[in-house]
This record gives structure tokens, C-alpha cells and sequence, in this order.
């Protein structure tokens, strides 16, 4: 009743107000003084008889409706000095921009059937519906990218029509396009001038309010200032919210065996119980192998599959959540590879003549991998060489010993010289180096998987140090011998050695004695199979929003792309090369059409350990607190958490004030009418 109601009187007020209902009733009951008139006698005993029905004290009452509506006027205004009314919440301010995330973390239930998405939109509208005729929002839903759903207006209606067309979406949250976009559109006018090498606003700028309605599970955003943003953050969840999801889900060679596949699946707990769940590989839709799976809490847990070496076409990784257990996602149980059947390799080696490094591509795997054609260095200026080595017929081309006047439209790999790139001669020593140590390489790279440099000796090497974007690849005591970095769509590895070198009177020289390592044939191995593209087409995978770039060399040709949900669109001719595919917003499977025959597929995984983990992240020296949740960081502003705007009391004085007004007003006309009908 304390919520309900408000002591506003002391206890003397309320004895007089208790007091004026009987006043009012003993008016009615007062006997009236007789004072000496003369009228006629009719009228007279007509009177009498009137007063004796209304100021007999023991008469019982008769109906009258004035003193209804004067109790009744009473009654309202004693009710309204109780001052009835309950918590509500209030918006304050002119503008306002809510930022919806609809990020994959959204799609979460936390109890019931409610995601968090639903919730956020239904507290948005009840904000919405107490907006007043001087007030205008704007809705913004982001996720990896922001969209504007509904600019500014006052209208409600509209704003109420643009959260029922917000869905969440299979993606990672990023909220900086957010607010840059957000501020963009709330200061369409702003003019700013530089002051002191830093730009300010010349225009005064009216506040907005930003309200955040996210789960908050996005990086903090550095660099950036609100301006005349003033922010509020809601969150949107629960930090006692469990989830299991398949974190990670590729398909390699088998180290011991590189001829068999294997099938990596990696799941996470985000609860505070270890689990203990199932999951199941189907190969084309096939159930092939299964595996059990204890998950410690907050931890990861992985399962190999073998393959072989014939499996193809759409592996799926399919997670099943333990009896009992709640999954807050269910998006994140399922994930998928595409595995096209292996291609053969398309290489170019222009040599004079490296019997070492002929060998090393004419082993068995090798001839399954790719098919080597050779050329000696003089054809390089031939029309019909060069033709082909502009029009993406090669997958890989190794320059040995030699260079080209121009970059190939492929990949390479230079032996002993330097590309014909400024970039990379402004690098290079003008000449070798003789006798440098290996030092250090990279063996996390894939060209260096399984290649030992440590007993690799070299006579001499030019020094190679990448451009921007490169990486070293093996360092020695005089500097970097091997590199490789990007070159638009291709990469460009140097070999700072050569292989045979020659003296001068033109006689093979041994340079190093790398050949008769066991790494020599596993690194051309690997350039083979990563350079010419084998190991990207067996297991393509992509994150949801990423671009799509697949070698299509048939620049003439129709391609289209089937989506997860078999809906068929058509790509765009390929350029130099290269198809390029932008939408990939479903989760699943992608089938690339050429001419109407398959030519190509991917996956799109959601596999993003931060929107599988739903849990609202707790304020720092917390103490197990549930309703404790971290603020945001935007620029160098903490946004506390809040609850969703600030509680205030709704009270129903002013209209119950106004009832008895009109109830005054109702009381003056029928009395009036009464009198003078």
C-alpha cells in the first residue's frame, strides 16, 4: 500500500476531511426557519408539505442526485490527496537514437522463449509509447555492420512498425559503425574547423540522447569521442546464462600421413558445470563418425575425425547439448566445411636446368598435386609466354635464378633473385651476403610446415626484407634470406639463395646444402599445395560478413551462387582471375555455379567463441552479484549500466482533480436546471 498510495495530510487534516461526508448529509436534514410570508392558500399547503418531506430528521431520505454528485466530489478529492500512483520510467530529453544490437549473442534465450532481442525491442516501444508531440527517435540495428531502420520522426507508429522488422543476424557485434553512423545522422549540419592541429565543432550541436540496448559483448571502442552523444547503456541478458557451440571446424592434412584428411571440431563450455555433450561429422548428409566430449567449464574441448583421403563435398559438425541442460544459442551448434575434390595444380618452372629442384617436384605427391611444366629463362620474352602468364593460366610460377620484366598473374616464388618490384628491391642487398647463419624461422607458416632450417647451410644469399604487409620467413645472422608478402590478390615468396649457383666461367656451383635435407622436398611440397591454391580449395571457410574471392580463369563464362536456403543469385564476371562474392550473411553451405554446373563451394560458420559466450560480463571486483554487469568503454567514457530509464512515480492526482472538477460543473447544472426550469 505504501507504493500504492501517499500520506499527505497529518491526522487533524484527515479528521476534518472524514468529517465533511456527515456535513454534507446534515445540510439536507437542518430544519429551515419559517419567516411570516402571505401567498395563496393553495400554494401554502403545497410547501408545507415539501418542508415536512425534507426537514423531518427521522424521515427516511428520499433519492437526490445533488448530493450524490457532492459526495462523489468529495470522494475524489479525498482520493486524490491519498496521491494513488506506481514506479514507472521517464524519458528525458528531445532526441533520442536507440542502437539495437542484433548481433548473433541476441538470438539468445535466457528464460523462456524470449531472445534477447525481443526483449530489447519490447523495452524500446514501451519508451517509444512515452514519447510526446516535441519529441523525435531514430532506430539504428547493428551487428557487423549498422542499418538504419528508422530515421528521425515523431511518429509512433512508425517507430513501432520499424522493431518488428529487426531480426538478429548470424554475425559478430562491432558497434563503432554504430556510433559513428549514429553520430553522422544526429548532426547532419555540423561544420568543424581545425584548432591546434585538432578539429573541433564551429556549430553548437543540440543533445542526443543514445541509448544502447546490447548484451555488451564487443570490444571496448578506442579513439573515438561521443561529442554531444550523451549515452546510456542497457544491458540485455543475464550473466547466469549457459551455452555450448561449436567454437572451430577446419579439415587438414594428417601430419603423419599428408595423403588423409582429418576433420577438426572444437567446442566450447560457457557455463559454470563441466558438460558432457556428443558430437556427430555427417558427410553429405551422411552420419560417419561421432564422439563424446567433456567439456570443463568456461574451457574448450576438441575431437579429431579421420577422413581418408576420398572424402568431399559438404562436411557438417553437428553439436547435441546434454538432457537437461539449457543452450542459450542454438545457431552456434551446427558447423560447416566444403571440401571440393582436389585440383590439379597448374605450374610454370623457368629454369635453366636445377636437377635438385627438379627432383623435388617430380615425387609422388607431387605429381598427384600439380602438373609442372618447364621453361627456360630466354622464352620469357615471347609473345604467347607472356600472353599466358597475364591471363591467369598458372597457378604458381618459379623463377629460378631468374627474374621477368613484369609480374606474372599468379603466385610465385624467386630462387636466388628479387622480384621486379620497387618495393622489393629497395630491400634487398645489391649483393649476397656470403656465409650468413640461420638463426630463426617461421614455423607457423604454412610454406614452413614440417621444415627443419636449422642443419641448412648456404654459401651465400642475398639479404631479402619484405614490404609492408610482408613476412620474414627465415632470419639469419646478416638478415632476413627468405621472405613473402601480398601482392593483390597473389603472394610473391623470395628466396634470397640460389640453389646451383655458377662461377665465373659458367660451371654449376653448389650454393647450399639444403638438398640433401629432408626439408627440401616437404617446403616445395608445401609451396605447391599453398601457393598453388590446393589447400584453400579443399576447405574454404569463412566468417559471416567476409568477402569471397575464388581463382575463375573462364572470364567469359555465366556464374552464379546458390545460398544455404537454395536460393540461386548471380555473380558478376570474374576480374582478373578472381570471382568475388560479398554476401554472405547465412550460415551454411554456398554453391558456385559456372555455365549451370558446379564449379565451386564454401562455408560460412559463425565459430566466434565471444557471441557463443553469452554470458553478461560482471563489474570488475565483483563478488558473484548477478545484477552487477560491466560497463562499456566508448572513447575515454565508462557507460555504466542502467536499468532501462530512470524509475519515477506515476501518480493520478492531477486527473482525479480534474474528475471532481467536472463533477463540480455537472452539480452547478442540474442544480441550476432545477431552480429554473
Amino acid at each position: 500500500m505504501d507504493s500504492l498510495f501517499r500520506q499527505t495530510l497529518g491526522p487533524l487534516g484527515w479528521t476534518a476531511m472524514l468529517l465533511l461526508p456527515p456535513a454534507v448529509f446534515a445540510l439536507y436534514f437542518l430544519k429551515l426557519r419559517r419567516e411570516p410570508l402571505e401567498v395563496p392558500s393553495t400554494y401554502l399547503w403545497a410547501r408545507v408539505v415539501q418542508d415536512l418531506h425534507v426537514n423531518s430528521l427521522w424521515q427516511r431520505l428520499r433519492r437526490n442526485l445533488l448530493l450524490l454528485l457532492q459526495l462523489a466530489i468529495l470522494g475524489l478529492a479525498m482520493l486524490a490527496l491519498l496521491r494513488p500512483g506506481w514506479q514507472g520510467t521517464a524519458l528525458e530529453g528531445r532526441r533520442f537514437i536507440f542502437l539495437l544490437d542484433r548481433s548473433a549473442s541476441m538470438s539468445a534465450t535466457d528464460d523462456g522463449d524470449t531472445t534477447r532481442l525481443d526483449r530489447a525491442a519490447q523495452r524500446i516501444g514501451e519508451l517509444v509509447d512515452q514519447m510526446d508531440s516535441g519529441m523525435s527517435a531514430m532506430i539504428v540495428a547493428f551487428a557487423d555492420q549498422p542499418d538504419v531502420v528508422q530515421e528521425f520522426t515523431g511518429n509512433r507508429r512508425l517507430l513501432r512498425e520499424a522493431l518488428a522488422r529487426v531480426a538478429a543476424v548470424p554475425a559478430g557485434t562491432r558497434i563503432r559503425g554504430a556510433l559513428e553512423l549514429a553520430d553522422d545522422l544526429a548532426n547532419p549540419a555540423r561544420v568543424t574547423i581545425e584548432e591546434g592541429g585538432l578539429e573541433v565543432d564551429a556549430t553548437a550541436q543540440e543533445p542526443v540522447e543514445l541509448m544502447i540496448l546490447s548484451d555488451g559483448l564487443f570490444e571496448p571502442v578506442e579513439g573515438y569521442s561521443l561529442g554531444n552523444l550523451r549515452p546510456k547503456f542497457f544491458p540485455i541478458g543475464s550473466r547466469a546464462a549457459a551455452n555450448l557451440a561449436v567454437t572451430a571446424f577446419n579439415v587438414r592434412r594428417n601430419e603423419l600421413r599428408p595423403e588423409q584428411r582429418q576433420a577438426f571440431v572444437q567446442v566450447g563450455n560457457f557455463s559454470d558445470e563441466e558438460q558432457t555433450c556428443v558430437v556427430q561429422l555427417f558427410v553429405e548428409g551422411r552420419l560417419t563418425d561421432a564422439a563424446r566430449l567433456a567439456c570443463p567449464p568456461g574451457d574448450l574441448a576438441g575431437a579429431v575425425f579421420e577422413l581418408g583421403d576420398s572424402a568431399a563435398g559438404v562436411l557438417e559438425a553437428r553439436l547435441d547439448p546434454p538432457d537437461g541442460f539449457r543452450d542459450a544459442v542454438a545457431l552456434d551448434n551446427r558447423a560447416y566445411a566444403a571440401i571440393d575434390r582436389a585440383r590439379e595444380v597448374r605450374v610454370l618452372l623457368v629454369s635453366e636446368g636445377n636437377a635438385a629442384l627438379e627432383a623435388a617436384l617430380q615425387t609422388d605427391r607431387a605429381r598427384q598435386t600439380a602438373r609442372i611444366e618447364r621453361l627456360p629463362p630466354a622464352r620469357l620474352a615471347d609473345e604467347q609466354v607472356q600472353r599466358d602468364l597475364q591471363s591467369a593460366a598458372y597457378d604458381l610460377v618459379v623463377f629460378d635464378a631468374c627474374a621477368p620484366a613484369s609480374m606474372p598473374a599468379a603466385n610465385t616464388v624467386f630462387v636466388g633473385r628479387v622480384p621486379p618490384l620497387a618495393a622489393w628491391r629497395a630491400q634487398a642487398s645489391p649483393q649476397p651476403v656470403a656465409v650468413p647463419q640461420i638463426v630463426d624461422w617461421r614455423r607457423d607458416h604454412p610454406l614452413l610446415h614440417l621444415v627443419e632450417w636449422g642443419n641448412v647451410e648456404l654459401v651465400d644469399s642475398l639479404t631479402v626484407r619484405p614490404p609492408l604487409g610482408g613476412a620474414v620467413l627465415v632470419d639469419s645472422t646478416a638478415g632476413p634470406v627468405a621472405a613473402a608478402a601480398p601482392r593483390d590478390q597473389y603472394e610473391d615468396v623470395v628466396l634470397g639463395f640460389e640453389i646451383v649457383g655458377r662461377n665465373d666461367q659458367g660451371e654449376a656451383t653448389v650454393n647450399t646444402n639444403w638438398p640433401r635435407r629432408l626439408s627440401f622436398p616437404a617446403f616445395w611440397l608445401n609451396a605447391l599445395e599453398y601457393l598453388g591454391g590446393r589447400l584453400v580449395d579443399e576447405n574454404r571457410s569463412y566468417r559471416p560478413g567476409d568477402p569471397v574471392a575464388l581463382p575463375a580463369r573462364e572470364a567469359n563464362a555465366a556464374y552464379a551462387v546458390q545460398l544455404p536456403d537454395g536460393a540461386q543469385v548471380e555473380a558478376g564476371p570474374p576480374r582478373d582471375g578472381v570471382l568475388s562474392w560479398l554476401r554472405t550473411e547465412q550460415l551454411g553451405v554456398y554453391r558456385v555455379l559456372r555455365d549451370g554446373r558446379p564449379f565451386a563451394q564454401f562455408a560460412v560458420n559463425l565459430c566466434d567463441p565471444r557471441e557463443s559466450d553469452v554470458r553478461l560480463r560482471p563489474r570488475q571486483g565483483d563478488a558473484g552479484r548477478l545484477d552487477e554487469v560491466a560497463s562499456l568503454s566508448i572513447g575515454f567514457v565508462d557507460v555504466e549500466a542502467q536499468p532501462l530509464g530512470a524509475s519515477v512515480r506515476k501518480e493520478l492526482w492531477q486527473p482525479l482533480l480534474l474528475a471532481a472538477l467536472a463533477v463540480v460543473l455537472l452539480e452547478w447544472y442540474i442544480y441550476n436546471r432545477r431552480v429554473y426550469v
